[in-house]
């Protein structure tokens, strides 16, 4: 059966960033008052949210506090809800939404501007479910009730709903030339 605490969690995530460290109450410290690494400080506090949220709800009301705080500061729409599995990475902050009832598995990378969404119609209506080691690129969106296999990586802009086998690299179009007009009547106030 694999280590599932709280403190085996947060080390993993933090070797991801490439901290070995054991974590205890100093590097707890050093991670949110002297680091300035924004997904570290989430991972740590999303960790420690779902830890206590079943053991101490005095504990656990202050760390979703803590991590509502961080959410806001940072653009990370993450529910303490979610299941994450070890070793997550957050590249680079801003705009990240993932839905509460979502399931990653390890050792992920998160980029900006993405997104993990429910669908509520159609054939693939419902939550994605996310498998290991899978890179999602900046402004990518994955919706639906469907499956991403492991290792997978998923590109810059591309919309995923359908499933995913294991090792597929997923692209969105290229960019194209349409017109020769230019960006004239957009670019206002010229000097």
């Amino acid at each position: 059966m694999r280590e599932t605490t709280a403190k085996y969690l947060i080390e993993s995530d933090l070797l991801r960033y490439g901290r070995k460290t054991s974590f205890g109450l100093g590097a707890f410290f050093r991670i949110m008052f002297v680091e300035s690494t924004p997904g570290m400080k989430f991972s740590v506090i999303f960790r420690l949210a779902q830890h206590y949220r079943r053991k101490n709800k005095l504990l656990f009301y202050i760390f979703f506090l803590w991590l509502r705080r961080i959410k806001y500061r940072y653009g990370f729409d993450i529910s303490y809800r979610t299941r994450i599995g070890k070793g997550l990475y957050i590249g680079h902050f801003g705009g990240i939404v993932i839905h509460g009832d979502a399931v990653l598995g390890e050792n992920c990378n998160l980029s900006q501007g993405m997104t993990i969404g429910v669908l509520n119609r159609g054939k693939h209506a419902g939550i994605p479910v996310i498998g290991d080691r899978v890179f999602f690129g900046p402004n990518c969106v994955v919706l639906g009730g469907i499956k991403v296999g492991n290792d997978v990586l998923i590109g810059a802009n591309a919309v995923v709903l359908e499933d995913v086998a294991d090792h597929s690299v997923i692209a969105a179009p290229r960019a194209e030339v349409i017109s020769q007009q230019g960006s004239g009547g957009y670019i206002g106030n010229l000097s």
